[in-house]
């Protein structure tokens, strides 16, 4: 994929055999915004959920001292106004609203609202919206609802989309980090759907530039929303849980103690498995282990890669089919009389409290069992995503990048419902819709064989030469350069 500019440098890096284009963003391109926002007088945010905050604020500070306006547009009646207050937006200089009037004043309205108020709002947004205005989103989610619904599109507006891969807070946070620490961010996506000015690219680099984005990767908006909400059915957010659920039971009974168990699971991976993927790659994982936990990875690797593999191709192929942006959308309309239960409530997330509070009594584990299921969950999605022409920038983002650096985090300080719950709603329903399939997969079809020893033309033999390693080695160097921020 390619990015075009004339106002930003663009450079061109070679993952795994092919050529991509990255912009470098930093507060050094802040004077450029304006020409970049050629046209663009007043931006507004729509939404003050985990986007919304943070998007508006740190727009509203990158474009201070010109003379382009950020104004929050809410519902009527939204108890987020007075949070939007405190923020530094005012109903009396204009920069705080009704949600469709902010979108009828503005040339960039970003819609940062759940993706099932999206679905539900859609045609009063596109009505509200001026000729030649651009409506920005950060999920292609809209765009992949109403290509299932054969909606019509107008054609007189730009369709961009400005992606960050981690949390609305994080966002802000290493933003404001990144005024006293160069580098600090949350690394973006951008995706052009439709530019009717030939201007939309270098808004939606803008846009990221603007959000605190370190490094800006191409994608397209269909590419972004199967990989996206793929990604957080897949090894992110559900397949992760599913895992650690299957092997502390696994652990627990063949005799371990509990606290060990969790230790050798949801620890493991949060803890030293992360860390060495992040700062070295998955193939160290590996590499550090002795001759007997090396052959124990392999056979955990080959047991589980093809149920793996399997639930994560039907997972892929639902969203491309439209079934689980359907669901997203039915599930929001339930969510009144049937609010989302909770997701930590087995016995393991109750003993992780204990040992996350003893930590420092305790030398970190990797596990060599746990270790091979979850990097060929890793693996296994990498390949669907490559199968399904994804490149490898994205691949590595969405499969690896925000696993380690940006989401397993979450889960390290406080547990899986803290990882999960802050994200979006269609992040929150697909972990709890498809983490039980994980977990049942993986009884039935991996921990059976979990310990044979490994055979001819298994799986893992073709892990040490994947091409990922390469990409994934080129996107480390472009990581932020501080790490994500985790609150309470």
């Amino acid at each position: 994929m390619q990015i075009k500019s004339n106002i930003f440098e663009v450079k061109e890096y070679n993952l795994a055999g092919n050529l991509e284009t990255i912009v470098a963003g930093g507060r050094n391109l802040f004077d450029k915004l304006p020409e970049a926002f050629s046209g663009v007088k007043k931006v507004g945010v729509i939404g003050w959920g985990s986007q919304g905050p943070a998007q508006a604020q740190n727009l509203k500070e990158s474009l201070e001292g010109t003379d382009i306006t950020v104004s929050v547009g809410l519902r009527k009646n939204s108890s987020s106004f007075h949070e939007a207050e405190k923020a530094g937006f005012s109903e009396q200089d204009g920069t705080l609203g009704e949600m469709f009037d902010v979108i009828a004043e503005s040339d960039l309205a970003i819609i940062l609202i759940s993706d099932a108020a999206v679905a539900k709002l859609y045609p009063q947004i596109f009505n509200a919206l001026k000729p030649g205005a651009t409506l920005g989103l950060s999920h292609g989610f809209l765009i992949g609802y109403l290509q299932n619904t054969h909606y019509s599109i107008r054609d007189d507006i730009n369709i961009i989309a400005m992606c960050p891969k981690g949390m609305g807070p994080s966002v802000r946070r290493l933003y404001e980090q990144g005024k006293t620490q160069n580098g600090a961010g949350i690394n973006s996506s951008i995706g052009v759907y439709q530019d009717v000015n030939g201007k939309a690219t270098d808004y939606a680099l803008a846009w990221a530039i603007a959000c605190g984005a370190p490094f800006v990767f191409p994608t397209t908006m269909e590419m972004e929303y199967r990989s996206d909400i793929f990604g957080e059915r897949g090894v992110l957010l559900g397949g992760v849980h599913g895992i650690i659920e299957v092997l502390y039971r696994h652990y627990t009974d063949n005799g371990m103690d509990k606290e060990e168990a969790f230790r050798r699971t949801a620890e493991s991976i949060t803890g030293p498995i992360s860390k060495t993927i992040s700062t070295e790659g998955m193939n160290k994982v590996y590499d550090n282990f002795d001759a007997k936990d090396k052959e124990t990875f392999e056979n955990a690797y080959n047991a589980a890669y093809l149920p793996l593999f399997d639930i994560l191709m039907e997972i892929y192929e639902e969203v491309e089919s439209g079934n689980e942006i359907r669901s997203v959308v039915m599930a929001g309309a339930r969510h009144d009389r049937l609010p989302m239960g909770k997701i930590d409530g087995t016995p393991l997330w109750e003993v992780g409290k204990k040992v996350r509070a003893e930590r420092d009594q305790h030398q970190e584990i990797i596990d060599p069992t746990t270790a091979g299921v979850y990097i060929a969950c890793i693996m296994a999605q990498v390949d669907v995503l490559a199968e399904k022409g994804h490149a490898y920038s994205e691949i590595v983002n969405e499969s690896i990048i925000e696993a380690v650096d940006s989401l397993n985090p979450y889960m390290h300080f406080k547990g899986v419902s803290h990882m999960v719950d802050n994200c979006s709603t269609t992040a929150r329903l697909g972990s709890r819709k498809w983490a039980p399939r994980f977990d049942y997969n993986l009884m039935q079809q991996t921990v059976p064989y979990i310990h044979q020893k490994t055979l001819a033309n298994a799986p893992f033999e073709k892990f040490k030469t994947h091409p990922v390693h390469q990409a994934l080695a080129t996107c480390s160097t472009l990581r932020p350069s501080v790490d994500i921020s985790v609150v309470a």
